[in-house]
C-alpha cells in the first residue's frame, strides 16, 4: 500500500483529512477505540462493585435531623391577649442556640376529615440531632419559658421525629 510521507508520518488512506500520524499512532488509535468500546462495559461494572457494597454505609453517614412540634391548647381559647403572650413566649424561645429553624404557627383554614384545628398554637423546631433537642430542653430560655406561659396552656401535645434530611 503506497502512503505519501509527509516529514516522516504517513497519510491513512482511509481518512479523507490531511490529518497525518505514524504507524504507531495508528495502533494506538485502534486501541483506544477498543479501550473506549469496552470504557463504559468496565467502568459500569467497577462502579456497580464500589457502590453497592457502600450503600449501608451511605445510609449511616446521611445526615439526619430531629423534629420537635408542640401543639398548645389555650386555657382561655378564645382570649386573644393570651394567644398573643403566648407567640411573645415562643419567640423568645427561638433564641435556644441549638434551634436550627423553627415557626410558629395556628392552624390554616382547612377542612378535611383527617385535619385536626381544635389546637392553639403550633411550636415547630428544627435541630441537628437528638442531642441537640436534649440541650434545648434543659436550657435556661426553655426552662423559663415554662415558668412564664405554663399557665397559658391548657393541654400540650408534643411530636417528635427524626430522619434523614432530605
Amino acid at each position: 500500500m503506497a502512503h505519501a510521507f509527509f516529514g516522516g508520518m504517513t497519510k491513512h488512506p482511509h481518512h479523507k483529512s490531511s490529518l497525518t500520524y505514524s504507524k504507531s499512532n495508528d495502533y494506538i488509535l485502534r486501541m483506544k477505540k477498543i479501550t473506549r468500546r469496552s470504557f463504559l462495559a468496565n467502568t459500569s461494572l467497577a462502579a456497580a462493585a464500589v457502590t453497592l457494597p457502600a450503600l449501608p454505609d451511605m445510609e449511616k453517614t446521611k445526615k439526619t435531623i430531629f423534629i420537635h412540634h408542640v401543639y398548645f391548647w389555650l386555657k382561655n381559647p378564645g382570649n386573644e391577649a393570651d394567644r398573643a403572650k403566648l407567640m411573645e413566649g415562643l419567640e423568645g424561645l427561638s433564641a435556644v442556640p441549638t434551634i436550627k429553624m423553627c415557626h410558629i404557627g395556628t392552624p390554616a383554614d382547612t377542612n378535611r376529615g383527617v385535619i385536626d384545628r381544635s389546637y392553639a398554637i403550633s411550636w415547630l423546631c428544627f435541630f441537628k440531632n437528638k442531642e441537640e433537642e436534649e440541650i434545648y430542653q434543659k436550657h435556661p430560655i426553655h426552662l423559663k419559658f415554662v415558668e412564664n406561659y405554663a399557665h397559658l396552656w391548657e393541654k400540650v401535645i408534643v411530636y417528635d421525629s427524626e430522619g434523614p434530611k432530605r
